[in-house]
């Protein structure tokens, strides 16, 4: 009789029939993530497991798992780099401009430093976190040491998946082969490389925030938001109210902010792509008000992270004055 390939299990677990599936467990998640990243799988196998768990549908426990995993993969080994904000952007298709970019720098400007790190993204048709960054000089690191060492230097800076995690990354090219997104889109939000202590998470379907804070609670991560972001990415939409899954000091909590503005619309899909357009909302030469607010909300979120006592109110006021006081001639 022929062997099971030793991967045949995971599959298994999740393939049985109605009533005998089951969900893995963290270490069997982890057991089997690592099997992938490895490259001891065979494609036919890879193609079930990925579509079989998305079937399901994951759980925070698996997720976190495979998380560990990748981390188990990292180019130089997980670093514990001085870090004070995780920026995830794993969005591929950005429809709407990466308003969030400016929060990240007000953020930076503030004196906290902050990783940001994705996937590249689609740029025909669309406005990629890349290109956006390097209009405003944005460290863009080839290696977790190199983000390290930017990092003493400039308190933004970005790195791409391909170069800390690359056979993470090629699961990420299997989207247009499978037809669908799998638990890689999922979980790749979470990675953290530089475990800093606060975590900001813009998910696009808003089941996926608890799902999210399943993953990072078994992770022990401190301090997260995560809410229904613009485009699937940390950006705020100020016209309506924002459902925030928390995690303050190791506690889950629910906020519920707000509404920044009356204005319910505003057209984000017909906003002119082009990255210059970054560089003038910066110099106050472009009047759109809705936009102007998703950069301020969405540092909101962080500023009140950072200081937990902050009311809604006041961690946008703060945001807002920090957003006028910028140098408006510095990217001149």
């Amino acid at each position: 009789m022929t062997k099971d390939h030793p991967f045949a299990e995971y599959v298994r677990i999740l393939g049985k029939g109605p009533k005998m599936w089951r969900d893995m467990t963290f270490e069997e998640a982890r057991t089997a993530m690592n099997m992938v990243l490895n490259g001891d799988v065979e494609p036919l196998q890879l193609g079930a497991f990925l579509l079989l768990l998305r079937r399901k549908g994951e759980t925070g426990e698996e997720l976190a798992g495979m998380v560990a995993a990748a981390r188990d993969h990292f180019i130089g080994g997980a670093s514990n780099g001085a870090v004070d904000f995780d920026w995830p952007s794993y969005a591929d298709r950005h429809r709407q401009q990466p308003w969030f970019i400016l929060a990240a720098i007000l953020l930076a400007d503030k004196g906290y430093k902050v990783l940001m790190h994705g996937i590249e993204g689609y740029a025909d048709g669309y406005a990629p976190t890349r290109a956006a960054l390097a209009m405003f000089g944005v460290p863009q690191a080839a290696s977790l040491t190199a983000a390290a060492t930017a990092l003493e230097k400039s308190n933004l800076v970005y790195i791409g998946l391909e170069h800390f995690c690359p056979s993470l990354q090629s699961l990420f090219e299997l989207r247009p082969l499978l037809g669908v997104r799998t638990a890689v889109n999922t979980f790749g939000r979470d990675l953290n490389p530089f475990r800093a202590s606060y975590q900001l998470q813009g998910v696009f379907h808003p089941p996926y925030k608890s799902l999210h804070l399943e993953t990072i609670k078994t992770l022990k991560q401190p301090n997260s938001v995560i809410f229904k972001g613009g485009g699937g990415e940390v950006q705020r939409n100020p016209m309506k109210p924002a459902l925030v899954d928390a995690i303050v000091g190791g506690r889950m909590e629910a906020q519920e902010w707000p509404a920044m503005t009356d204005q319910s619309v505003y057209k984000w899909r017909e906003e002119d792509l082009a990255p210059e357009q970054l560089i003038k909302m910066w110099q106050g030469k472009l009047d759109l008000p809705v936009p102007e607010l998703a950069i301020t909300g969405t540092l909101a979120f962080a500023l009140k992270m950072v200081t937990p006592d902050l009311g809604y109110d006041a961690a946008e006021t703060r945001a807002r004055e920090i957003w006028e006081a910028r140098d408006k001639a510095r990217f001149n």
